[in-house]
C-alpha cells in the first residue's frame, strides 16, 4: 500500500501589469480598484516618481509613476495606461495610493512551489522589491513585495503633497461656491 502524503499547495492570486517590456505582478490582496487613466493634477515640488493626484470618489489619491520609481523613463500615456489603486501597509499604517502602469495584463493564480526565488544579482531592481519570479512561456514575471517598494519617508512626502492638494482643492471649491 502506498503512503499518501498530505501535500498542501497554497495558491496566491496576483494582478500582472506591464512597465515597458517587463511584466510585474502584485498580490490582489492589495488591489482596491483598476481605473482608466484620468486627468492627474500635478502637485508642485512633488518627488519625480509622484505623477500627482486624482479625485477618487471625493478623496484625493496620490498617483505614483511606477516606471519612474523603478528607474525607467516616465510613462507616456496610451489607451492601455491605467491606475491600479492599492491599499498598502507601511510601518503598520494603511496607505492608499494609485500606481500608474503601462497596461494591466491578467490575473494569475500561482502555487507557491511554482514561484522561484528572485536572483540576488543580475536584476536592476532592489532585491527586497521582488518576492519571487514566475516563468510564463519563455519570460519571467516579477512578483512584487508591494509593501516594501515605498519607504516610510517616501510615504510621508507623498502624504504631505496629498495634504497640500486637498487644501488647494478645498480652496478652489470655496471660490467656486462664492
Amino acid at each position: 500500500m502506498k503512503n499518501i502524503e498530505n501535500v498542501s499547495n497554497t495558491m496566491d492570486t496576483y494582478l500582472s501589469f506591464r512597465l515597458g517590456r517587463e511584466v510585474f505582478a502584485a498580490s490582489v490582496h492589495h488591489v482596491v480598484n483598476i481605473l482608466e487613466l484620468k486627468p492627474i493634477t500635478k502637485v508642485p515640488h512633488a518627488p519625480s516618481y509622484m505623477s500627482g493626484v486624482i479625485n477618487l470618489r471625493g478623496q484625493v489619491l496620490p498617483v505614483i509613476d511606477m516606471r519612474v520609481k523603478f528607474g525607467m523613463e516616465p510613462t507616456e500615456p496610451t489607451v492601455d495606461t491605467c491606475i491600479i489603486v492599492l491599499n498598502l501597509t507601511i510601518d503598520n499604517d494603511d496607505v492608499m495610493l494609485g500606481i500608474l502602469v503601462d497596461a494591466v495584463s491578467e490575473v494569475l493564480e500561482l502555487e507557491d512551489e511554482k514561484i522561484e526565488p528572485s536572483p540576488s544579482i543580475g536584476t536592476k531592481y532592489k532585491a527586497e522589491f521582488i518576492k519571487g519570479m514566475w516563468k510564463k512561456d519563455e519570460n519571467f514575471i516579477m512578483l512584487l513585495n508591494i509593501d516594501l517598494i515605498f519607504t516610510r519617508d517616501e510615504i510621508i512626502v507623498v502624504d504631505e503633497k496629498k495634504a497640500e492638494a486637498e487644501v488647494a482643492h478645498a480652496d478652489e471649491k470655496v471660490d467656486a461656491d462664492k
